[in-house]
């Protein structure tokens, strides 16, 4: 098999786990607490013990660790500026306690647009580590079906617990599963220096900390228990983190 039909069955397999992440999601939508929690654990361990390492490992001969750091804080303030002054959120009604949404569909949709734009750079990052060699692109083949399962799921949950319907969010699944195929065909066109994907990879490193952080798990221990749920948080990262050291 010559190695750009390699790459975009690979990338087939991706969009297959994003798939099967976000369908558990929708159909298991009763229990999004849990959901939320299991996601906001595994968001924040991608930034954590993925992206980071591998951006500071990529720039290592060009950025010096604090460079890469601080684009992730960009990464995470961008975020943040778009979050809470462009994008409106939900407020609690002083009289009834009831949830007004304001514009929390568009905040919804920025989540999973992110996730998509991550779920790119996977396909990308596909192509363009077999053209280095066969071997590393295995290993990065590997650590991306890891964590491609829980993309579709937090794809997913990003959208309904702002207030998305069951079809918005299976159209946003359908996109964040296609985006690794076309970053996939990208990367056959072209390829970017490993500073420029140094960087790439902070930034979205320090979106996702902000989406965990700020989005996810507070949202997932809101007015349930909390053992339960500070669990099922610590379960998410602990898997992304057991699938990411396998990976290599």
């Amino acid at each position: 098999m010559t190695t750009p039909l390699l790459v975009m069955v690979l990338s087939v397999a991706a969009f297959s786990a994003t798939l099967i992440g976000g369908s558990l999601a929708l159909r298991f939508r009763d229990k999004l607490h849990l959901m939320l929690g299991f996601s906001a654990g595994a968001v924040i361990a991608v930034a954590l013990f993925d992206l980071l390492p591998e951006s500071l490992e990529i720039a290592k001969n060009v950025f010096v660790p604090s460079t890469v750091l601080g684009f992730t804080g960009i990464g995470f303030f961008a975020y943040a500026v778009l979050d809470r002054l462009v994008i409106l959120h939900t407020h609690t009604d002083d009289h009834d306690d009831a949830v007004h949404v304001h514009g929390n569909f568009q905040r919804g949709w920025l989540g999973a647009g992110t996730l998509s734009c991550h779920s790119l750079l996977d396909g990308l990052a596909i192509g363009m580590a077999f053209k280095v060699s066969a071997a590393v692109g295995g290993v990065v083949t590997v650590a991306v079906l890891a964590h491609d399962c829980s993309d579709g799921m937090n794809t997913v949950n990003l959208v309904l617990k702002n207030g998305g319907t069951r079809h918005s969010a299976f159209g946003w699944l359908i996109t964040d599963a296609i985006a690794p195929v076309i970053g996939a065909a990208l990367s056959l066109l072209f390829t970017p220096t490993s500073d420029q994907l140094a960087l790439i990879l902070a930034v979205f490193a320090g979106f996702f900390l902000f989406i965990g952080a700020s989005d996810l798990l507070p949202e997932s221990h809101h007015a349930h228990p909390k053992f339960l749920t500070t669990s099922i948080t610590i379960l998410g990262a602990a898997s992304l983190y057991i699938a990411v050291r396998l990976a290599g």
